[in-house]
């Protein structure tokens, strides 16, 4: 079951093709939980650099979406903004991630200790939002017992008894495509929920399963659709 599917089932009020509202209490419909992740990413990266407020109309510049749509997302859920000064960066961070159900912290299994991998481990993009990479596995005995940002490279077979020790919840496949779907096959058989796939592989798995698929490409055809129209 792809992301898409996940996302817009048992929607809340609101048309899902506008992405309605709905209380919090609500599963949230594909579009807006999409936008709202969009807005987290540039509030983060706005925290980072030492911004306090942002308006509407600078969220829109870096996310592309109608600042008349953010608003109106935002007020949605509550009055977080004010007319002239905008929105406070802290106070958003943690009214989104509460509204995305991300306050905590959410442990990660990531598969592949090869170059991608290991920009992966190493990089903040994951524990910027409450991600945490807690093992690293990879099916090559030459790299098992490597140090990959924080964590040892272990073995695949490894995999059911590390997903309980360390209570994970999402796979990170950073592998070929002609492996991709024999792991997810076993991060299934681990009881994992969640596949976040690197891979260009069509994943099989089962409907309670929801995987998404980050293709680079895929975000360059977008963002050349802007440029030529």
């Amino acid at each position: 079951m792809s992301f898409g599917d996940v996302a817009t089932k048992a929607g809340g009020g609101g048309s899902p093709e506008d992405g309605g509202l709905g209380p919090l209490g609500d599963r949230l419909s594909l579009g807006v939980a999409a936008r709202l992740s969009r807005y987290l990413q540039v509030l983060t990266q706005a925290r980072k650099m030492g911004k306090e407020t942002i308006s509407s109309q600078e969220l829109s510049e870096y996310t592309h979406v109608n600042s008349t749509q953010i608003r109106r997302d935002l007020s949605g859920f509550g009055k977080f903004g004010k007319r002239g000064v905008g929105y406070n960066v802290d106070s958003l961070v943690s009214q989104i991630r509460k509204i995305l159900r991300t306050s905590g912290q959410h442990n990660i299994a990531l598969f592949g200790a090869g170059h991608l991998g290991k920009a992966i481990a190493s990089s903040d993009i994951f524990a910027d939002h409450g991600f945490r990479v807690v093992a690293v596995f990879d099916q090559d005995p030459a790299k098992i017992g490597e140090q990959v940002g924080p964590a040892t490279v272990r073995h695949v077979d490894d995999l059911k008894s590390v997903v309980e020790e360390e209570d994970i919840v999402v796979g990170v496949l950073a592998v070929p495509t002609a492996a991709a779907q024999e792991l997810a096959d076993k991060l299934v058989d681990a009881g994992v929920k969640i596949i976040f796939n690197y891979s260009e592989a069509l994943l099989q798995v089962p409907p309670e399963v929801t995987v998404h698929t980050s293709s680079p490409a895929v975000d360059l055809l977008y963002a050349l659709y802007f440029y030529l129209t």
